[in-house]
């Protein structure tokens, strides 16, 4: 049970990573996310970069820190993924 929950984070992200449009942010935000669901008391950067062990802290501090982007594509992905979960005409 516990094994496979990278998997289901990776398919639910999927809409959300092809929205960000870029490979490295689709790269980190798992990674970023995984860091803050996973295990472990301390959410700050540098401890969950140790932990995940799949980016560093650099790369994790500047995706939180430095990127820069449009919200508007995943907001649309957000609503998208919200429609197809709970719409519909009876919604």
């Amino acid at each position: 049970m516990y094994g496979n929950w990278q998997v289901d984070l990776e398919r639910w992200l999927a809409p959300f990573m092809m929205a960000l449009r870029h490979k490295t942010r689709a790269r980190m935000c798992p990674a970023y996310i995984e860091g803050l669901i996973g295990p472990g008391d301390r959410k700050s950067i540098q401890p969950m970069a140790e932990r995940i062990g799949t980016a560093s802290y650099d790369q994790l501090h500047h995706f939180i820190a430095s990127s820069r982007w449009d919200p508007a594509p995943l907001e649309a992905a957000l609503l998208s993924e919200a429609d197809r979960k709970l719409g519909g005409n009876d919604a």
